[in-house]
C-alpha cells in the first residue's frame, strides 16, 4: 500500500481495506471488515463500523461516525460532526435493533452538524446544507436544507448553485452553471 498514512494514535483492526493514498488521522477507528477506497481522508475521531463500504476520493471530516449499513461512493465530502443513523427505532435494551441501510452516491457534499437518517438515498452530486436533518431522498444535484430538509435549489458538480434554465419538458429540466459552465440535466421525478 503504497503512500498509505495511519496516524500512529488510529486504531485501524486487522482485516480493514484501506486503498493507496489514502490518510487516516489520530483517534480514528476503523473495524476489521469496512472497505476504504483510494485517496481518501479520515480526519481525527472518525469511527468507520463494521461492515461500511467507502469509495474513493471520499474526505470525512473530524468527529463523523459512519455505522454499519452506510455506503459512500467516489468524491464524497462528508463535514465535520455530521451524523449518520442505521436504526429507526433504536432501544438502549431490547433484541430489536434492525439495521437501516443508508447511499450516498458519487460527488455528494454533506454539511457540518447535518443528520442523516437511515433509510435515504443522498443523490449524485446533492448537496446537504449544515445543520440540515434528512429525513427522506434528496435528488440528484438537488439542495437541501432546515429541519426537515426541504429541496430549496439545485448545484452544479463544481458545487455551485444552478440558476439559468436552458430547456425543460415533461421530464427534466436543462440548467446551466454561471460558475463553470456546465449544462446539467435535472429529473422532474
Amino acid at each position: 500500500m503504497s503512500d498509505l498514512f495511519i496516524h500512529p494514535l488510529a486504531v485501524v483492526d486487522d482485516g480493514a481495506k484501506i486503498g493507496e493514498g489514502t490518510r487516516i488521522w489520530h483517534f480514528a477507528h476503523v473495524r476489521g471488515t469496512a472497505s476504504i477506497g483510494k485517496n481518501c481522508n479520515i480526519g481525527k475521531d472518525v469511527y468507520i463500523d463494521a461492515d461500511v463500504v467507502i469509495g474513493s476520493n471520499v474526505k470525512i471530516q473530524n468527529g463523523v461516525s459512519v455505522y454499519k449499513g452506510v455506503t459512500i461512493e467516489d468524491d464524497v465530502f462528508c463535514g465535520p460532526h455530521m451524523t449518520f443513523t442505521n436504526d429507526l427505532y433504536p432501544r438502549a435494551v431490547g433484541d430489536t435493533f434492525e439495521i437501516i441501510d443508508t447511499r450516498v452516491k458519487k460527488g455528494a457534499s454533506i454539511g457540518a452538524n447535518a443528520t442523516i437518517l437511515c433509510n435515504t438515498t443522498l443523490g449524485e452530486y446533492c448537496m446537504i446544507g449544515s445543520g440540515a436533518v434528512v429525513t427522506k431522498d434528496v435528488p440528484a444535484h438537488g439542495l437541501v436544507v432546515g429541519n426537515p430538509a426541504r429541496l430549496v435549489g439545485y448545484v452544479c458538480m463544481c458545487g455551485q448553485p444552478l440558476s439559468d434554465e436552458v430547456s425543460k419538458d415533461d421530464e427534466s429540466i436543462t440548467m446551466r452553471c454561471s460558475a463553470c459552465d456546465s449544462k446539467i440535466k435535472i429529473s422532474r421525478n
